[in-house]
């Protein structure tokens, strides 16, 4: 089954909130539709395009009169206007009617000197009392021209200019909503950014901590409290399984001293030595047991530790051990530094490296110290390039046969994780396997 890709919130909402501005304003079109439908009283304008055409075939004749000049355009609009009329009257006074001038504006057609702009409304039909006043200049001079040319329905210059309306308004709404919304959606989840940073740096070694609710939506914070909840939950079964590892390993102590002694005071040494080496790994592992819950109590410290000084006294500690298992064991200052770290832990840690060296097929064992690392060398028969990153996992062996319980590199790794330095393996020149520590330097050094 293919993962699905999480979808963008931002773009949804984005979307969602486009789709409800345009229904929103559809929604309010066909409402004011079926308002003005419904209120429409057979309400119509006067096109005042015919003043234009009046005033271009009005001139004066022969005689210096006005007259009207039969023009192509004045022809047409009276094929499609037949009950068109107009009064137009000069600034000297002069009056010209043309078509059925209602009775009521032959009285006006005298006072148009003092109009200049008029838009004569009438509500009902046939609309005979509809008129347009205007003051023009054209070939027959300044005139004043009080007229009806053709009708349109004004329903539909206000539905027309409506929707005109419209189009503007849903793009300054779509231009808000693209730029508005990202910001404010950033706004309002910046604090699941900081909560976001803070569980990734959650870990192993971070128990207890739990994440902030402050700053947070409402509508999130159900959701952190369930989350804190796992992480409470997780801790608890963390501390249950500690507690029986430690109490494990502690009860494997006794048994296994008890078993020491009596094994040491049997009479057959060929078998005192084989079982030897038996409870001898079953000690290491109850030790390391302990070792590993002992990291929870190790802090790094900012005390200078001399790292020569260190390697120096657990090579004198392991000589013994390395001899007797028939091996060679070698020690090179190269100019060791001062580190910061846990002193008995950081012992552990090379102590295992050169148990691990002997352990594994090393005969030859070269403690290196540098200014702020740390090299175990050995012999051996090498480590593959595939499983140097598995070897430090817990319980992890190279071979099934192999002894031990793989917990000695998990150690190493973890005492190194809490100290800020690193371990890595790599090829020894001449064969083998070397195992290189990085501390983190002393302000003192």
């Amino acid at each position: 089954m293919t993962e699905r890709t999480p979808r963008s919130l931002m773009r949804r909402l984005i979307a969602q909130l486009l789709f409800f501005h345009i229904g929103i304003l559809f929604l309010f079109g066909i409402a004011f539709v079926a308002f003005i439908v419904q209120a429409d009283e057979g309400g119509a304008l006067i096109d005042a395009g015919f003043v234009d055409i009046a005033t271009a075939a009005i001139d004066r004749g022969a005689d210096g009169k006005l007259r009207l000049h039969e023009t192509e355009a004045w022809r047409e609009l009276r094929r499609t206007t037949p009950d068109i009329w107009f009064v137009a009257r000069s600034d000297q006074g002069e009056i010209l009617e043309v078509g059925d001038v209602p009775e009521v504006y032959r009285a006006l057609a005298s006072h148009l000197d003092r109009l200049t702009f008029a838009d004569i409304r009438d509500i009902s039909a046939p609309f005979d009392y509809m008129a347009v006043i205007r003051h023009v200049t054209g070939p027959g001079g300044d005139l004043t021209i009080l007229g009806k040319g053709s009708l349109f329905s004004m329903t539909f210059v206000i539905l027309f200019l409506s929707n005109l309306l419209m189009v503007p308004i849903l793009l300054i709404l779509t231009l808000i909503t693209l730029v508005a919304t990202p910001l404010i959606i950033r706004r309002a989840f910046a604090g699941l950014s900081v909560i976001a940073d803070e569980a990734g740096r959650i870990n192993i070694n971070r128990r207890g901590y739990r994440l902030p609710a402050n700053d947070i939506p409402f509508e999130v914070v159900p959701f952190v409290g369930a989350v804190n909840g796992a992480l409470q939950r997780l801790d608890e079964g963390y501390e249950r399984h500690q507690r029986f590892i430690i109490d494990a390993a502690h009860e494997l102590r006794t048994p296994i001293a008890i078993l020491q002694a009596k094994v040491e005071a049997t009479g057959d040494r060929l078998l005192a030595l084989q079982l030897g080496r038996d409870i001898g790994r079953l000690a290491t592992l109850a030790d390391q047991l302990l070792d590993l819950q002992r990291l929870d109590r190790i802090t790094p410290m900012n005390d200078a530790v001399d790292l020569a000084v260190l390697a120096r006294r657990v090579a004198a500690d392991t000589a013994p051990y390395v001899i007797m298992s028939g091996g060679e064991l070698e020690f090179v200052d190269l100019g060791g530094g001062l580190v910061r770290g846990d002193p008995p832990a950081m012992e552990r840690v090379v102590t295992n490296l050169i148990q691990n060296a002997i352990e594994h097929g090393g005969r030859r064992v070269t403690i290196r110290v540098g200014t702020h690392s740390l090299e175990v060398e050995d012999d051996g028969p090498g480590i593959p390039i595939d499983e140097r990153e598995r070897i430090f996992e817990a319980f992890h062996r190279l071979h099934a046969k192999q002894t031990g319980a793989g917990l000695g590199l998990n150690l190493v790794q973890q005492v190194m994780d809490r100290h800020g330095g690193s371990v890595e393996a790599f090829d020894a020149p001449d064969g083998g396997t070397v195992m290189r520590l990085e501390f983190v330097g002393s302000a003192q050094g």
